[in-house]
């Protein structure tokens, strides 16, 4: 083995799945911060040495692009505090900081579902007008 080497242990994606639990539980029970209503914490993303994670969120509150950056920011100002309330529920020595990221996946799903079915659609009329040229 070399020295730089380090074997994945996959404790980067424990403490991301802890941290993205804690996070939620914390958000849906203790913020209180008026700009930040119902939110879902889609994935959070630890670095290996576990001093940053990257918290990617969304919500079905924020339509325009300015809701959602003031959501990240309302977030970003409290991650101090949600960093200290995640050291209280764990036994690491460090807790990794926070910083969070708006996930447009939530936003994309219903948009793919419109072109997916309209293709489907698609392929429906384009079978039934070369049955049509078949048996005409």
């Amino acid at each position: 083995m070399s020295k730089g080497f380090q074997p994945a242990t996959g404790r980067d994606l424990r403490v991301g799945d802890f941290v993205r639990d804690e996070l939620a539980q914390i958000l849906q029970r203790e913020m209180r911060d008026p700009r930040v209503g119902m939110v879902s914490v889609n994935e959070v993303r630890v670095s290996k040495d576990l001093s940053f994670a990257d918290v990617y969120v969304s919500s079905l509150e924020t339509d325009t692009q300015d809701q959602k950056d003031a959501l990240v920011a309302a977030l970003g100002n409290a991650a101090g505090w949600m960093r200290s309330e995640l050291a209280k529920r764990h036994r690491m020595r460090t807790t990794p900081k926070l910083r969070f990221h708006y996930d447009d996946v939530v936003d994309r799903g219903p948009r793919l579902e419109a072109l997916i079915e309209h293709a489907v659609a698609s392929d429906k009329r384009q079978h039934a007008d070369d049955e049509g040229l078949d048996h005409g």
